[in-house]
């Protein structure tokens, strides 16, 4: 069973239950992919509530890797979620969440649907890291 309190998450990808989490490699990973240059700036783009299929892979992809599974990009991208293409963006929805947290007052998008980017006011003036400053 997943740990929340540790970032993992729980998915049935390809008939298969495997377990993904975002370790400090991950998120390192995801910065290299991305172009992006911190863990904020990371967060920053995940919480525009735009999401390309290619960004999906890359975050599901890297998911996996940090719990263990060694699967390339390319063997994530043939596999089959529950409920289709919002499967998917349930799994990233939730492995995001586990990772970063979620600001009480952000909105929560349906399937098919783009999230709001959150205010300031509703990320709080620490951001979405718990003890920033």
């Amino acid at each position: 069973m997943a740990n929340i309190h540790r970032g993992e998450i729980d998915a049935v990808l390809d008939g298969q239950h495997l377990r993904l989490c975002l370790t400090l490699g991950a998120l390192a990973e995801l910065e290299s992919t991305f172009g992006d240059e911190d863990m904020l700036a990371l967060a920053e783009r995940f919480g525009r509530g735009r999401l390309s299929a290619r960004d999906a892979v890359r975050i599901i992809g890297a998911g996996l890797r940090g719990a263990g599974h060694q699967l390339t990009d390319d063997a994530v991208a043939r596999m089959q979620a529950e409920g289709g293409a919002a499967g998917f963006v349930d799994i990233v929805s939730r492995l995001l969440t586990a990772t970063f947290g979620a600001a009480d007052d952000a909105p929560m998008a349906k399937a098919g649907e783009p999230l709001e980017q959150p205010s300031t006011e509703a990320i709080g003036t620490n951001g979405p890291f718990p003890g920033a400053t």
